[in-house]
């Protein structure tokens, strides 16, 4: 607190306003950092490595031959970390004079034991048929839209699924249209129709009028 009260004034002494200040003092702190990660072993980059600047939300990726280039500030960790290697931690010196930084990182090869599977045979072939057949078998994607295809589901599907913008503009069309076209003139009765009655006893049969639950 001390410090910065004491900043304060001498930046006002010398006729620096504080945001000017601020301004001058973070763009001191801006680092450009850049380098190479290597393996340790080999000494050969290692390309897709995370580099992450911790807490700013701020990172890049290795090339082909492992070279990276990230903006920081002083005082700032960098993360590496490979799905294949160990991670590392590097710190931005605060007291770096100038604006750049070079380093080469070298990181270790990072070995995964999984846990071991035993794969045991069924103890006679009738047990194994017995198993085979009655192993649920999951449909395959021509049995998925064959099922999806079938009249039931097409049937609920148009029941169920709301119109579109497309589909009722061309309702107020026809209905703009029907109008235009019986304009002074009775228009027709479908309790008439013998067309109309076929398709209300056709859905009548199949319990489209059915009360939904």
């Amino acid at each position: 607190m001390r410090k910065i009260l004491y900043l304060l004034g001498l930046s006002l002494s010398l006729g620096i306003s504080p945001v000017q200040a601020q301004f001058e003092t973070t763009r001191d702190s801006i680092v450009q950092l850049y380098g190479i990660v290597m393996t340790a072993d080999s000494l050969v980059g290692i390309p897709a490595v995370s580099v992450l600047v911790k807490g700013q939300n701020r990172g890049t990726l290795t090339n082909n031959q492992g070279v990276f280039s990230i903006v920081a500030l002083k005082g700032d960790e960098v993360e590496f970390s490979h799905v294949s290697y160990q991670g590392k931690i590097v710190k931005v010196p605060l007291n770096l004079v100038g604006n750049q930084y070079s380093i080469v990182q070298l990181l270790v090869a990072d070995t995964i034991y999984l846990p071991a599977t035993i794969i045991k045979p069924r103890p006679t072939p009738e047990q194994f048929f017995r198993d085979f057949v009655n192993n649920p078998v999951p449909d395959d994607e021509y049995e998925i839209a064959r099922k999806n295809m079938s009249e039931a589901k097409r049937r609920a599907w148009m029941q169920s699924t709301p119109g579109d913008g497309g589909e009722a503009t061309r309702m107020q069309l026809n209905k703009i249209a029907t109008r235009a076209v019986y304009q002074g003139q009775m228009p027709p009765m479908n309790i008439f129709n013998p067309a109309a009655w076929g398709e209300f006893i056709q859905a009548w049969k199949r319990g489209d009028f059915k009360r939904k639950r």
